[in-house]
């Protein structure tokens, strides 16, 4: 891990769907959080990465880097997601890096782009959070 969670994060990191897909946060820097996920096990039934799985991936980096941005005392909820599918997955490790594309006082807007083991863009995604007392 590169970066970790701030002190006043909430303890936890890894809620129980996180868990059972693989999710990792690799790296907590606040304007550039990195999580992985394995395909395995997060297939649909063709074989592919499973799109829900991707924007879970997606909802977790995402909260997170807003949660960080709002501070102590203030929590993140999403509001808005939406994903293109680019590039089938089907084996190894997607890469989601998420970066800030406009903090505000009350709401909070993040681009998530998902790679593949080879660096290939999988999904490209924009999540927008509501920020609030905690």
């Amino acid at each position: 891990m590169s970066t970790s969670p701030p002190s006043w994060a909430p303890q936890g990191a890894v809620s129980p769907l996180d868990d059972k897909l693989g999710i990792e946060i690799t790296d907590y820097t606040p304007d550039r959080l990195v999580a992985t996920m394995p395909v395995e096990g997060n297939e649909q039934s063709f074989g592919l990465l499973h799109g829900g799985a991707t924007c879970t991936l997606v909802e977790t980096i995402g909260s997170w880097a807003a949660t960080l941005g709002a501070g102590p005392g203030r929590k993140a909820v999403g509001v808005e997601l939406n994903a293109s599918y680019l590039r089938a997955a089907t084996s190894g490790i997607v890469t989601a890096v998420c970066t800030p594309v406009r903090r505000g006082r009350t709401l909070a807007t993040f681009r998530i782009e998902v790679s593949d083991d080879q660096g290939r863009t999988t999904a490209s995604a924009r999540l927008t959070c509501m920020l609030l007392p905690a």
